[in-house]
Formats: structure tokens, C-alpha cells, sequence
């Protein structure tokens, strides 16, 4: 048990790796209203210590609430865990770390060398110049313990489907994100579950969570609805704010998903003659597509987007809003998961 949590532990600081710059935070939660001092007869509230530290140290006041549900969270969900292998391993008639270890290995694949060359390719610009020869151990070694982590992960989600019933009373703080009625949306308008994605065409890890959430389409379905949300990172990423112009002169056309895919899919290669070859390639008027882009019809609306993530204290992409549920970091399909099912489960409440 004590190395598949290492191997977990491991995972997850890679996986919650993004492309990231500073940023000032805002969060929904509130605080009660004990008292927290008094003044000859005056009580101070801790709704009103609160709503000053919001007022004069927003970012610092939300990362603590962020950090202090997140820890809280991290160790619920493991001690969640524990239990549920427990009473499964206890059925088999199996001690935890010998059952936990049969059921890895049932679902982890050899890692291949593809898998390390293609990781290697995406990941190139993070390699400090060095060759694949000398980082194909390191690359090894991390996606086999992402396997892990992912098997385990699978693991539990399908002994909390299939085993006691687990019942989470301990809420997340919840962020309040506006969808425009034009932002591009996938899924069903009436979906009980919105996931807002603040993303960046430059950056490797918002390439990483595309297959993730495509999945959570297919599993989904109409349950869900994925609204994108420019936010160029453009100090660490020069190509990202025309590419985020180029998305929205796509959208205006009607074709802002195809061609979503197709900048993803050519992430080295974002320079504006690039952006207007992938417009051609996925059936876009190129005229009025060009016009569009160099006017910079739409830099404006790229902005206001950028004011509203810094607004609700995004600093690295891509960031994820469930439900109003801050979820930083390309996480694999089993966190999204997770969170979606608390969210169906919270609505049919």
C-alpha cells in the first residue's frame, strides 16, 4: 500500500503541473458569523474579518480557502479509499496492499517506447535541450507510475460505484464564472453539470486535457456542457493570444471546434501565415478569416476574457471550473470524473 501511494503521490504532482503565471484570486465562499472580537459593546464577526481580507488581499484570502478544502479533501479522499479497499480486500479474503497490488497489475499496460518517444515530442519544449536518449529512463518511469496512479484511481472509483454507498458532505468552495451566450459550448444547454475551461493554444498541458475531455463527452453525454474560455498566458507564451483572435474568428463562422482541434494539434506552429492555413483546412471562408485576424477583430474580447480569469485568480492554465469547482492542471479522466458524478449526484439532491 505505502508504494502505491508513493506512486500516486507521485503522479499527482506531475499531473497537477500546468502552464502557469501570477494572478490575483476571488472566491464565493463566505465565513460564519461568530464572533471574532469586541470593541466596549461592538462585535467584530468573522464575516466581517472575512469580507475585509477579501476586500484588501483577494488572492491571498482565496488561496487559503482553495488550499485549506483542497488539504482537507486530498486526506478525506484517502482515508475513503483505505476503507473501501479494506472491506473489498476483506471479501477476498485478502490483506489491502496484496489486493490493491493484484488489482493494479490487472490494469496497468508495459509502457512502450512510442509511448516515451510521443511524450517526449509533446514535451520537448520542458526538456531543457537535453536528447531523448538520456530522458527515455526518467519518461519511463513516470508514466508507468502515471499507469499506477491511474489504475489506482480507477480502482477506488469503481469500488465507490460498486461497494458501501460514500456520501461527501464536504463541499468545495464554489466560484461564480459568467457564460456569455456566444462563448463556444459543447453539450447540452440544460446540463446539470457546466465545466468553464480557461485555456491556452501554447500551452502543452490545456493540449494534454483535450482527450480528457473529450471523453467526458462520451461518457457524459448531454449531462455535460463544456464552455472554452480564452487565457493566453502570453508572458511565457508569444503565439497564444493571436491563436486565441484566430479561435474566435473561427467561432464567428460557426466552426470554432474543428479548428480548436486543429490548433491543438499544430501547437509549434502558431504563427499568424500558420493560423490562416488551418482556417483554410477546415473549410473556413479564408477572406473573411483573414480579415478577421488582421484587424484583430476580436483582441478585445480575448482581453475582457483575460480580465475575467485574473478576476477569479486563475494563474496557470488549463483551469477548470465544475460547477463552479476550481480544478487546475491537466488531470486525468478519473479526477474530472469524480468531481461530475459529486456534481449529478448533488443535483438529483
Amino acid at each position: 500500500m505505502i508504494r502505491v501511494m508513493r506512486a500516486l503521490a507521485t503522479c499527482a504532482v506531475l499531473l497537477a503541473l500546468a502552464c502557469a503565471t501570477p494572478a490575483q484570486q476571488r472566491t464565493t465562499e463566505s465565513s460564519g458569523s461568530s464572533v471574532a472580537a469586541r470593541v466596549g459593546d461592538r462585535a467584530v464577526t468573522l464575516t466581517e474579518v472575512d469580507e475585509r481580507w477579501r476586500q484588501t488581499q483577494p488572492a491571498q484570502r482565496a488561496q487559503a480557502v482553495q488550499q485549506m478544502y483542497q488539504g482537507r479533501r486530498d486526506a478525506l479522499d484517502a482515508i475513503v479509499a483505505e476503507l473501501l479497499i479494506e472491506q473489498a480486500a476483506k471479501a477476498k479474503g485478502l490483506d489491502a496492499e496484496k489486493f490493491t497490488e493484484a488489482e493494479i497489475a490487472r490494469r496497468v499496460q508495459p509502457v512502450t517506447d512510442g509511448q516515451v518517444v510521443a511524450f517526449y515530442q509533446e514535451n520537448q519544449s520542458q526538456m531543457q535541450g537535453r536528447q531523448l536518449a538520456a530522458m527515455s529512463p526518467a519518461i519511463r518511469r513516470y508514466l508507468e507510475e502515471e499507469q499506477r496512479g491511474n489504475a489506482y484511481r480507477a480502482l477506488v472509483a469503481e469500488l465507490r460505484k460498486a461497494g458501501p454507498r460514500v456520501e461527501v458532505a464536504l463541499d468545495a468552495p464554489r466560484y461564480e464564472v459568467e457564460v456569455a451566450p456566444d462563448d463556444p459550448v459543447v453539450g447540452g444547454a440544460k446540463a446539470p453539470v457546466t465545466l468553464i475551461e480557461f485555456s491556452d493554444f501554447q500551452c502543452p498541458f490545456c493540449q494534454r486535457v483535450m482527450p480528457t475531455l473529450k471523453r467526458v463527452r462520451e461518457a457524459y453525454g448531454d449531462r455535460v456542457r463544456i464552455v472554452w474560455k480564452d487565457f493566453p498566458l502570453t508572458s511565457i507564451h508569444p503565439q497564444a493570444f493571436k491563436a486565441a483572435e484566430a479561435g474566435q474568428c473561427a467561432r464567428e463562422q460557426g466552426k470554432f471546434w474543428e479548428y480548436h482541434d486543429r490548433l491543438f494539434a499544430n501547437q509549434q506552429a502558431l504563427q499568424p501565415e500558420f493560423l490562416k492555413k488551418y482556417a483554410a483546412e477546415v473549410g473556413l471562408d479564408a477572406a473573411k478569416f483573414d480579415a478577421c485576424l488582421d484587424t484583430a477583430k476580436y483582441a478585445e474580447r480575448v482581453q475582457e476574457q483575460m480580465g475575467i480569469g485574473n478576476t477569479l485568480g486563475i494563474g496557470s492554465t488549463p483551469s477548470v471550473f465544475i460547477n463552479g469547482r476550481l480544478l487546475n492542471g491537466a488531470h486525468p479522466f478519473e479526477t474530472f470524473a469524480g468531481i461530475i458524478d459529486e456534481e449529478l449526484e448533488r443535483a438529483t439532491r
